[in-house]
């Protein structure tokens, strides 16, 4: 049973025991948007999912500043810990989400976004930290494949469909995390030996990270795309025209008339 419907009305909620927010500063931040006659949204996924959101600008400072030492890597180790562990809460979000029956429109609005903003935020910073492994055009296809892929998806739930998320595009997700990591180690640790005269290569692991990535990219946004196109376009294309024939015949009644 979803949160917002334990309680009847806003005098059982008020005379209910409210449960901390275990980030303070996440529910200092969102509690301005929640209104006070319905129960709150600031739940543990969701505040989850603004902790991701918070480090988006954590991690780009780390990889853009001088502050950190590349002498021994601590600025790589530390924004590859960092990418890595944002991306791990977009699935513990989720999973707490619908564990706890806590899906709330406000967590339906911010985890897709948090995706969106972390993915685009880190191939962007890419572009200036490491540019032998990402060019710009790698980042604006990335990028461009999510706004295509927000958009279809906007045109769906305006018509009263979902497009469900494609397994393409969950193994897409996974070696997205994979190439950033990779990228931003190769930055310190293009090879280096790991056992005598055997050379690990970081560098190749990197590259075939990217240009897999975005074969995947691209083959999951034809996917997206056919899915909308076959059904939903279909949809859209048949009530336009009917809405026409209708005005259509209006006009000839009243020219009758």
């Amino acid at each position: 049973m979803p949160y917002f419907a334990r309680f009847s009305n806003s005098r059982e909620f008020a005379t209910a025991p409210r449960i901390a927010s275990p980030f303070p500063l996440a529910h200092n931040l969102i509690s301005p948007f929640c209104g006070t006659d319905g129960p709150s949204q600031v739940n543990l996924p969701n505040s989850i999912t603004l902790v991701r959101i918070l480090s988006i600008p954590v991690l780009i400072w780390v990889l853009s500043s001088a502050r950190f030492p590349t002498v021994n890597g601590e600025k790589e180790l530390l924004a590859a810990a960092l990418f890595i562990a944002a991306s791990i809460t977009d699935g513990i979000d989720g999973y707490l989400a619908r564990r706890r029956g806590q899906i709330t429109t406000m967590g339906i609005l911010l985890d897709p976004l948090a995706d969106k903003l972390l993915i685009a935020a880190a191939f962007i910073t890419l572009v200036q930290f490491n540019p032998r492994m990402v060019p710009a055009w790698i980042a604006v296809v990335i990028i461009g494949r999510e706004f295509l892929v927000s958009g279809l998806r906007s045109i769906a739930a305006s018509e009263g469909f979902t497009i469900e998320a494609s397994d393409l595009g969950k193994v897409k997700m996974v070696v997205q995390i994979v190439s950033v990591v990779a990228v931003i180690l190769d930055h310190r640790w293009p090879q280096f030996t790991v056992y005598r005269s055997y050379v690990f290569s970081l560098d190749w692991i990197a590259r075939f990270a990217i240009w897999f990535m975005v074969a995947l990219s691209l083959v999951s946004a034809g996917d997206y795309f056919y899915a909308f196109w076959s059904k939903i376009d279909r949809h859209v294309v048949k009530r336009r025209r009917r809405a026409f024939i209708l005005s259509r015949r209006k006009k000839r009644d009243v020219a009758a008339i």
